[in-house]
């Protein structure tokens, strides 16, 4: 009996050792620390910053005139049509004023009796140096030769006014946009005879707002595109007038090598509405928001700081920065979820090279991170 009581207690104290001795003897689990956060980082530079605003102009030419008769009257002749290339002074079209013939006459009258006047006086003259006649009588001579020759000269011009008026010619020259005339046609002072455009250079034309066009000035540059293909030009009129039929100002543009864009064309525009040269800058990217109130990351000997900022105009690339850092202070641009303000940080430049191990360990991190 007591024997088999201590066979068993062998056997239980066996056992116990067979499960105790290899757990003693296994190494304790070493605890890896975590790895210190790798970042970049970047010094505030000196940066042009320009910002576009996009608009839609119409392309108009940079010269052009809508001719109206001065005189209302019946088309006699029409001598050029739509597509026609004219020369300044060329002539577009005759009207029957009815005037012409009239003002001819009257000036006719008034050479007659300029002559007859003149032919009197050069009688008078040779008389008064005889002694024949009196001063008095050669005075009077004298100013009716005067008196005639105004009348003619009035009467020629009112005759020249009634040739212009009668002879439409091109005050440019250009193509002619528009010509909806035909001989027969009556035209009054109002109708509109013929639009010619200067030949060659454009124009765009575009509206803006009240507080667009503070910001612009005659000579600023736009970029102007259509059908994928860019064009440059520059403001050369800003109105200081609303436009009552759009409620907004009217702006003009030249176009440099522009010809082939076709009058009254819609085009894309971009003018310049906000710009700083040589500003403090960092990238974008780098800047964070809370609240509304902007903050940085830097980097200062393995430590972050969080600095709050005061932003100033940015594109997609880069902004400016009015305050809160200096211009060596060493910006962090990468993000981690562990950069808060006194956080461990080791910059990329400085970073040993990972092994293997160290790969698969953030591989596994990454992983387990994602699965939280």
């Amino acid at each position: 009996m007591n024997k088999g009581i201590i066979i068993a207690g062998v056997v239980i104290v066996a056992v116990g050792a067979a499960i105790i001795v290899p757990r003693a003897l296994k190494p304790k689990a070493v605890l890896e620390e975590a790895p210190v956060p790798i970042v970049q980082v970047e010094e505030p530079r000196p940066a042009d910053i320009v910002l576009y605003r996009s608009l839609v102009g119409t392309v108009e030419p940079s010269d052009v005139v809508y001719i109206y008769p001065k005189a209302a009257g019946e088309i006699t002749n029409v001598f050029v049509k739509a597509g026609d290339v004219v020369a300044e002074g060329q002539a577009i079209c005759k009207i029957d004023t009815k005037q012409v013939d009239s003002a001819r006459l009257s000036m006719e009258a008034a050479r007659t009796a300029m002559d007859n006047a003149n032919s009197n006086l050069r009688r008078q003259q040779a008389l008064y140096a005889a002694g024949d006649i009196a001063s008095a009588a050669y005075e009077q001579a004298d100013m009716q030769a005067k008196s005639a020759r105004i009348q003619y000269e009035q009467a020629k011009l009112n005759y020249d006014y009634q040739m212009e008026f009668s002879n439409i010619t091109a005050p440019i020259s250009g193509i002619v946009e528009q010509c909806d005339v035909e001989v027969h046609d009556n035209v009054a002072q109002q109708s509109l005879i013929c639009v010619i455009s200067g030949a060659g250079s454009k124009a765009i034309t575009f509206s803006v707002t009240e507080n667009v066009v503070d910001q612009m000035q005659v000579g600023d540059n736009v970029t102007i595109e259509k059908n994928g293909k860019e064009y440059q030009g520059s403001i050369t009129e800003i109105s200081s007038m609303i436009d009552a039929a759009t409620g907004l100002f009217k702006i003009k543009a030249s176009v440099e090598k522009g010809d082939a864009l076709p009058t009254g064309s819609a085009v894309s525009l971009y003018v310049v509405s906000d710009q700083v040269s040589q500003a403090m800058s960092i990238p974008v990217d780098a800047i964070y928001y809370s609240g509304g109130d902007a903050y940085v990351y830097t980097y200062d000997n393995g430590i972050v700081h969080h600095l709050p900022v005061e932003v100033g105009i940015y594109d997609s690339v880069r902004a400016e920065i009015l305050s809160g850092i200096e211009k060596d202070d060493q910006v962090i641009t990468t993000w981690s979820s562990e950069l808060v303000e006194g956080a461990h940080v080791q910059v990329a430049a400085d970073a040993p090279a990972e092994s293997d191990s160290s790969t698969g360990h953030d591989n596994v991190q990454t992983e387990s991170t994602q699965a939280e």
